[in-house]
């Protein structure tokens, strides 16, 4: 499937997330997080004056847009992890290391690397 076939499918935007859609989320925003190239746009975006909790969310709504799901129903769906996985502890650790893996990209880029070692 090509990047520009998204248009001709439909994008989820009902229901909740399966912990399938969630681990992959989760595996490729901590994959894309740790390339330089990322790194470096994370960083611009705050030398830019911009949050850099933007641009990991931009990059959350890319990851949905590949995945087939509408970035806002996505991003919504992260809210209600807690509550819905709740029992699910595998879930959860990995939904808390996504969450730590977002902290630690933001500030990386807001203390630079010298700063942030």
């Amino acid at each position: 499937m090509s990047g520009s076939s998204t248009t001709t499918h439909q994008l989820q935007s009902s229901g909740m997330l399966s912990g399938e859609q969630l681990f992959h989320l989760f595996n490729r925003f901590t994959s894309l997080t740790s390339l330089p190239d990322v790194k470096k746009r994370i960083a611009e975006a705050v030398e830019d004056k911009q949050e850099a909790v933007a641009v990991t969310t931009a990059i959350q709504e890319e990851i949905f847009l590949e995945m087939g799901v509408d970035p806002s129903f996505g991003l919504s769906c992260l809210g209600k992890v807690n509550m819905v996985y709740e029992n699910d502890q595998e879930l959860m650790i990995h939904f808390y290391k996504f969450v730590a893996r977002e902290e630690m990209a933001c500030d990386e880029a807001e203390l630079g690397p010298d700063e942030f070692t």
